[in-house]
C-alpha cells in the first residue's frame, strides 16, 4: 500500500510538473487553456520615438538589452516545450519594452534570488519577473509598475485536511526561495493570525521553485502552497484533480504590484519608463494579458517607485 502510494505521488508531480511546463493561451472567457503559444507579440510592434529619445547613446550603440528572468513561473514566466523558448506575460512585456526602445532583447535564465546581485553587478541591464517593490529592493532598484498580482494557498485536491486562509497555524506551508511570500508574507500571516493569538507558527517550507514546491503537496511532504494567484490558479486549471486553489485570495494588508527593475539611479530608467508606459497603454498589453488569463490585472500606470 505504501508502495502504490509513492507511485501515485510520483505520477502526480509528474503530471502538474507537465502542467507548469505546458503553453498556454486564453480561452474566450479569459481562463488559460493548455495549447502550445509561442508567437511573438513584439512582432511589428514598432518604436516609441519618445522613449527613444531618452536612451542614452551607449544603450544606442550597443543595440540590446540583456534581461535576467527565472522561467519557471508559469504563466507569467517559462519556457515553451522546445526548451529554449522564453514564454507567458513577462517574456511579452520585455519583448515589447525592447521593441519600444528600438533595441534587441537577449533573454538570460537565473534563479530568482541571483537577480537583484546581477543588476548591481551590471551583468544584466533589467528583469521583468514578477518582482515587487519592497524596501530592501528599492534601495538597490528602480522599479517600475506593469502588473498587479496576489498570492493565494493551494492544497491537495478536494482539499482533505480542511485547510482555510485562517487555520494555516502550525502546517507546513511551502514558499519560494527569495519571494514575498517568503520574505514578507508569510511570516506576517503567521503573526497576525497565529503567534499573536496563541497559536503555533506557521511552517514555511522554503524550496527552490512552484515546480519542486507543488510536487512536495502532490506527496504529502508540504500541507500548502503559498504562492502567486495567477500561477496558482493556472496550474489548477491544467491540472483539476491535483490541487485546489483557496478563495479568496490571502489578504497580506498590501498591495500586489509588480515591477520592471534595474540598477538603481541608471541613466536606462527614464526610457525605461517611457517604455513600459507605451506598453501599457498598447493593445499587445491587453493581448498579452489575454494570452495567459491575466486581465484581472491590467493597470495603466508605469509608476516608478
Amino acid at each position: 500500500m505504501k508502495t502504490r502510494t509513492r507511485v501515485q505521488a510520483a505520477a502526480v508531480g509528474v503530471a502538474l510538473l507537465v502542467a507548469l511546463s505546458a503553453c498556454s493561451t486564453a480561452d474566450s472567457d479569459g481562463a488559460a487553456g493548455s495549447t502550445s503559444n509561442t508567437a511573438d507579440i513584439s512582432e511589428g510592434v514598432q518604436a516609441d520615438p519618445a522613449a527613444v529619445a531618452l536612451l542614452p547613446a551607449s544603450y544606442k550603440d550597443k543595440g540590446e538589452l540583456t534581461v535576467a528572468m527565472d522561467l519557471h513561473y508559469p504563466p507569467t514566466t517559462f519556457l515553451a516545450d522546445d526548451s529554449s523558448t522564453p514564454i507567458g506575460l513577462n517574456p511579452d512585456v520585455a519583448r515589447l519594452v525592447a521593441k519600444k526602445l528600438g533595441l534587441g532583447l537577449k533573454f538570460v535564465n537565473t534563479s530568482f534570488d541571483t537577480i537583484i546581485p546581477g543588476i548591481e553587478g551590471d551583468r544584466f541591464d533589467f528583469t521583468a519577473t514578477s518582482m515587487s517593490p519592497t524596501p530592501d529592493r528599492l534601495k538597490v532598484l528602480d522599479m517600475i509598475d506593469y502588473f498587479n498580482g496576489g498570492v493565494s494557498v493551494a492544497v491537495a485536491a478536494g482539499n482533505p485536511l480542511g485547510l482555510s486562509n485562517d487555520n494555516l497555524c502550525g502546517k507546513n506551508i511551502a514558499v519560494t526561495k527569495g519571494s514575498n511570500a517568503q520574505l514578507k508574507h508569510l511570516p506576517n500571516i503567521s503573526e497576525w493570525t497565529c503567534v499573536s493569538q496563541g497559536k503555533p507558527a506557521i511552517n514555511g517550507i522554503t524550496l527552490p521553485n512552484v515546480q519542486e514546491a507543488l510536487t512536495q503537496l502532490s506527496s504529502k511532504r508540504v500541507d500548502g502552497v503559498f504562492y502567486d494567484t495567477p500561477a496558482l490558479v493556472w496550474a489548477q486549471t491544467q491540472q483539476p484533480n491535483a490541487i485546489t486553489v483557496l478563495t479568496p485570495q490571502v489578504d497580506t494588508r498590501s498591495e500586489h504590484i509588480v515591477t520592471v527593475a534595474l540598477k538603481k539611479g541608471s541613466p536606462l530608467t527614464p526610457a525605461l519608463q517611457a517604455a513600459v508606459q507605451s506598453v501599457l497603454n498598447s493593445p499587445e498589453y491587453q493581448e498579452s494579458l489575454s494570452n495567459w488569463g491575466l486581465t484581472a490585472g491590467s493597470i495603466t500606470d508605469a509608476k516608478l517607485n
